[in-house]
């Protein structure tokens, strides 16, 4: 009868690995009493296609804590959120986040004319952190405490966009979700900047150039007259429907030959999160008369149910990994699984069976944004459904867009692959390639796929002080000799959490 342990189980990368002499395979001998051995990631070769995230988690985002709470830091860039809003403007400094008409008409300023514009944000200054799509209970508004735009520095060029009308401008109007597009945009150079609190700054600035004609044109402004800020809502506004119409950039700095060196800023792209490991336990037991019983088929009943306990402690982590949610008592500790966490931070996006192929696109637009999510190591866990959905679209591809030697569609079903022994669907978009996998455990849930960035989360098992606490199993910790109890129980154990990073980087689609 062969053991459990033997090779085969195992990919041919970890067995030629193996240096001669070390007893493995099937040197290893299930009768060995007291004996603890460390499986690590080998308890991910079993049954792979069943535990798909576990799998890609465990091999390419392990990264070992010898601390049960462990800690990590976040960065991110500054380099394209040198934005902000305008809440406030007038030929005298406003002095106020929200104050008087915010109305600007295209010839009411000029060329050389000195005018005040007050700037506010919708992302924290600490850490850099903004808005993700589809969250409310996280949600940064523009002018929230802490988001203050620090970068402005005189000698700075800014680009403030015209509309044609206060309304399609403002935030405040709920029919604005798609806010027209401005229709121009005047350019004013920085002369001075004057923090208000915390929240938003006043700038007094130089006109340089006041955009095209037309004399209902107006500031796309972040709030119409008399209109509170707190009122305003955004989340699950699209960045680029609704927020970059609104959004005045600094393009660049412009000084006088001879002058000396320009003012500073700093920001702090910094921020701290911590998670905490899991402790799970399956027990295998029989009786030594049991053990020593021939049976047909199988003959080892022992060795064929210490393999079915190891995929079913595989498939215990994938859930947990998967819908867990961190929370601790006075003695056990809980880690946070993918749907928690994204659900809760990450992009939120609706799924419904009469889903296009064009709301689809915008989701990726939205998602795969590459100031935010390169996408390149992005893996989509899918439903069933999902996943037969995303394969028909090759179908619809190939009988609703016409290809020749002139014309190509960039929406495609390349093929499917083997990847760390997970089937891997390669789905070419115009935002980049999807790595599609099915997994069987969000099948009957709401969840429709998951879009994990594997850079962005990490497999966290304890190890320290020369202990593995990865997968590991427990021979003999009952025996006849150690208890007089008449049976054999071994015990399979591995203390692990998840580590998640920049929620804006995964995505959930519910429905």
């Amino acid at each position: 009868m062969s053991d459990v342990f033997e090779s085969s189980l195992y990919s041919d990368s970890a067995s030629s690995n193996v240096t001669s002499g070390l007893r493995y395979g099937p040197g290893l001998d299930t009768g060995d009493l007291r004996r603890k051995f460390n499986f690590g990631d080998r308890v991910s070769e079993l049954s792979m296609a069943q535990d798909p995230f576990f799998r890609f988690v465990s091999k390419v985002a392990k990264k070992p804590t010898d601390d049960p709470s462990f800690k990590y830091t976040e960065k991110r860039g500054s380099w394209h959120k040198r934005y902000a809003y305008v809440s406030n403007h007038g030929t005298t400094a406003p002095g106020a986040i929200n104050g008087g008409n915010a109305t600007v008409v295209h010839t009411n300023v000029d060329a050389g004319d000195t005018y005040y514009f007050t700037m506010i944000s919708d992302y924290l200054s600490d850490g850099n952190k903004q808005n993700v799509y589809g969250q409310s209970t996280n949600e940064i508004s523009p002018g929230d405490a802490g988001t203050k735009p620090a970068f402005f520095v005189p000698g700075q060029m800014v680009k403030i966009p015209y509309s044609t009308s206060v309304t399609a401008g403002s935030w405040d109007d709920s029919s604005a979700d798609s806010a027209s597009r401005p229709n121009s945009y005047l350019i004013a150079k920085i002369k001075s900047v004057t923090g208000i609190s915390n929240t938003g700054v006043d700038l007094e600035c130089e006109i340089v150039s006041k955009g095209s004609a037309g004399a209902d044109f107006e500031l796309m402004s972040y709030s119409a007259y008399n209109n509170a800020l707190d009122a305003v809502d955004i989340s699950g506004k699209s960045i680029h429907d609704y927020l970059e119409p609104k959004r005045a950039y600094v393009i660049g700095t412009a000084f006088a030959e001879g002058s000396g060196y320009p003012e500073t800023w700093k920001d702090q792209p910094y921020s701290t999160g911590y998670g905490q490991t899991q402790i799970w336990k399956t027990s295998m037991a029989m009786t030594n008369t049991a053990r020593a019983t021939g049976l047909k088929y199988e003959q080892n009943e022992w060795a064929r149910i210490w393999k079915e306990k190891l995929v079913e402690h595989k498939w215990d982590i994938e859930q947990s990994l998967l819908f867990g949610s961190q929370y601790s008592t006075s003695d056990v500790n809980y880690t946070q699984g993918a749907v928690d966490f994204i659900s809760t931070y990450g992009n939120s996006f609706t799924w419904s069976v009469d889903k296009g192929q064009d709301d689809f696109l915008n989701d990726m637009s939205n998602y795969l944004d590459p100031r935010y999510n390169a996408g390149g190591a992005t893996v989509f866990f899918c439903r069933t459904d999902v996943y037969n959905w995303l394969h028909k679209l090759d179908g619809y591809f190939a009988n609703n867009l016409e290809q020749s030697a002139n014309y190509r569609y960039d929406f495609a079903v390349q093929g499917k692959s083997k990847n760390l022994g997970v089937d891997i669907t390669k789905i070419s978009t115009v935002y980049g390639d999807m790595n599609v996998a099915r997994n069987i455990h969000l099948d009957g849930t709401n969840i429709a796929m998951l879009g994990i960035d594997m850079s962005h989360c990490s497999y966290r098992p304890l190890v320290g002080n020369g202990l593995n606490r990865d997968t590991s199993v427990y021979v003999g910790v009952q025996t006849l000799e150690n208890s007089g109890v008449d049976r054999r129980v071994d015990m399979i154990l591995t203390e692990a959490g998840m580590q998640w990073e920049m929620p804006e980087s995964h995505a959930v689609w519910v429905g």
